[in-house]
């Protein structure tokens, strides 16, 4: 389905990317200082897009950064704001795999996502790819979250920067080292 068939506007709609859980600091775990404060981010570039006047948002449906997304949107769609949820499904088996709190959550996805766009029928070695160029040619800002630019995020980024979308880049390397810091100085002030 065509973005103009919609009640929603490129113009208006934010997509994002993001690294699975084992490429995040402390391997995704949502304990950690570093995931904590990642997930804060998260939220807060999402509340910025709101206040811009973004209200539609793309979620690609990939564990780790595109559900920690779809969550907020669906909390803050729950909350009252006026926004939408897309969940554009690289081809229709995806998260069969997914277990525990991944698969409960991308069923949530399912069921409160205001559209589901599957981009292919069946997996192939391309369908990721253009599930993440129809997410950028329908969006006109990209919430991207890595720190390794040799990915699917990275390439994500590129493709936004040669459509001359708005990007927020959230780069997990600081993430990291903000947290290291924090944990550093945590220790000095418990040792003295």
């Amino acid at each position: 389905m065509a973005m103009n068939d919609r009640m929603y506007t490129r113009a208006t709609t934010v997509c994002f990317t993001g690294h699975r859980p084992e490429k995040l600091p402390d391997g995704g775990d949502e304990n950690s200082a570093a995931v904590r404060a990642l997930k804060s981010m998260l939220y807060k570039s999402i509340l910025d897009s709101i206040d811009d006047g973004y209200n539609c948002f793309i979620t690609g449906a990939a564990r780790g950064i595109d559900l920690w997304a779809a969550e907020i949107i669906i909390s803050e769609k729950n909350s009252g704001k006026d926004i939408s949820l897309v969940a554009a499904i690289p081809y229709k088996d995806h998260g069969i795999g997914f277990k525990g709190y991944d698969k409960w959550v991308l069923g949530n996805i399912y069921q409160k996502a205001d559209e589901i766009v599957y981009v292919s029928d069946s997996y192939s070695k391309t369908c990721m790819k253009k599930r993440n160029e129809y997410m950028v040619k329908n969006s006109s800002r990209l919430i991207a979250v890595l720190g390794d630019y040799k990915s699917g995020s990275g390439q994500t980024v590129r493709l936004a920067q040669k459509e001359n979308i708005d990007i927020i880049i959230i780069d997990t390397n600081n993430v990291s080292e903000a947290a290291n810091l924090i944990k550093s100085a945590q220790l000095e002030f418990d040792i003295t």
